[in-house]
């Protein structure tokens, strides 16, 4: 799975084969994880540092637009719907 990037860190990195694997497959999780998911996971880590829900959703909002892969533009009331249905 992907040889040539793991071979890339280990020749450009301090990696051993099994932690440039390791950075691989979670940059590959990480890219792989669905809008609603992102937009839950962040919702709940903003929580946790004590933000209010306009401040959330405004930087989530703007957290999308960078992306890899941006999605549409999600309106503060889409983005609440994905989190509380």
């Amino acid at each position: 799975m992907h040889d040539d990037l793991v071979d890339h860190l280990t020749r450009s990195t301090p990696l051993s084969r099994g932690e440039a694997l390791r950075v691989v497959q979670d940059v590959l999780a990480y890219f792989d994880e669905t809008t609603e998911d992102f937009v839950r996971r962040r919702h709940r880590e903003l929580q946790g540092q004590g933000l209010v829900n306009a401040e959330i959703f405004e930087r989530i909002e703007a957290e999308l637009s960078y992306r890899a892969v941006a999605p549409p533009t999600l309106s503060l009331r889409q983005l609440r719907r994905i989190v509380y249905g």
